[in-house]
């Protein structure tokens, strides 16, 4: 009788899990999974064994797009602008150095002390001698990363990694009317394909280039071109890595991007930034109406926005000017047209660095 009473809950009541925490568990843990054995194929990879390709199925997609990637994003964003104590700074920066691979002596400023925050340490600038332009191609690399795949564009379809292709039509969004471009145009052909091309006789060409966390994040003009135009497409915002790449069929199409449209001496160009987990910020700096990783967007949506008609020529942009930047990795995609000569001067899966060749004539 001296006994407390125990207050009992209803076993019902215990284990009710609301859909909502048991989607983020769930994705979450399949995420987790997923990452283990992207690491297993890199390592298998390495040792030069070749790996089968095996497509995610539409359940698992959708597994994995349960997971709030997008409201991830927006607090690690957050966490990235919180001003670290000057004590803390040398322990996290020289920790995320080690895990990554960071080359601090091409950076601008070699102080650790100096970065705020890990916002301004992601975002970091070089040294004017550490990425050279190459002056004798006329496509050069807009960053530093690892060459995911390229070549030519066949049957409206752009490989992602080997092996694993997405549609060209669904990446870049309907096509943009004759109006808003600034350059005269081939009749139109049957295919998405040949409407971009411009010029009789060239061929449509696309290079992916995935950028690491230890890489430098901010992306440079490829070659002299004229911005026309700017596609903004919310999405979702999962992984890039090689690994998830080869895993999800239309990974590409699926994240948030935004794709840069405009033209170069041999007719269409385009450059477009592929948003990734803890990448909902995606910067052009000469844009400055462009919000990435919004909590308010429409799923399937995207919006336009023209330079043609607020600046009569476009953007011109120089080879090797900076164009935009990252708050971590992600993956660029060039797609372009130029003769049937252009030859590229690359390797798959090698690592490049801004300002080195791509390819030329």
């Amino acid at each position: 009788t001296d006994r407390k009473k125990l207050h009992t809950a209803p076993v019902g009541q215990v284990f009710r899990l609301r859909p909502f925490h048991l989607l983020v568990a769930t994705g979450g843990g399949y995420a987790g999974y997923r990452k283990y054995e992207d690491y297993k194929l890199e390592q298998l990879e390495k040792k030069g064994v070749e790996v089968p390709v095996k497509l995610a199925s539409d359940w698992e997609v959708a597994l994995y797009k349960s997971v709030p990637t997008r409201l991830l994003s927006r607090a690690w964003g957050r966490l990235n602008q919180v001003e670290l104590p000057t004590w803390l700074r040398k322990p996290i920066y020289s920790l995320y150095i080690w895990t990554f691979g960071v080359n601090m002596k091409e950076a601008a400023v070699e102080d650790l002390h100096h970065y705020r925050n890990l916002s301004e340490f992601f975002r970091r600038k070089l040294k004017p001698q550490a990425r050279p332009v190459c002056c004798r191609h006329s496509v050069i690399s807009p960053s530093d990363g690892k060459i995911l795949n390229f070549g030519q564009v066949k049957n409206c379809e752009v490989e992602q990694v080997k092996g694993v292709t997405y549609s060209l039509e669904s990446f870049l969004g309907p096509h943009i009317c004759r109006e808003e471009l600034s350059f005269s145009q081939a009749p139109a052909g049957n295919s998405f394909q040949q409407q971009l091309v411009t010029k009789e006789g060239n061929e449509l060409y696309h290079c992916v280039i995935y950028l690491a966390p230890g890489d430098y994040h901010c992306f440079h003009s490829p070659t002299d071109w004229r911005v026309s135009h700017r596609r903004h497409f919310p999405g979702s915002l999962m992984s890039v890595n090689p690994g998830v790449a080869r895993w999800i069929k239309e990974l590409f199409c699926h994240n948030e991007r935004v794709v840069l449209t405009g033209d170069w001496k041999h007719g269409f160009f385009s450059l477009t930034a592929v948003g990734a987990t803890n990448v909902g910020s995606i910067r052009i700096y000469f844009d400055q109406d462009l919000h990435t990783n919004s909590p308010s967007y429409s799923k399937g949506s995207y919006n336009d926005f023209s330079f043609i008609s607020n600046n009569k020529e476009g953007i011109p942009m120089r080879k090797g000017e900076h164009l935009g930047e990252f708050n971590l990795g992600s993956t660029i995609v060039l797609i372009f047209e130029a003769p049937k000569d252009f030859k590229f001067h690359l390797k798959a899966g090698q690592k490049i660095r801004f300002g080195e060749a791509l390819g030329s004539l």
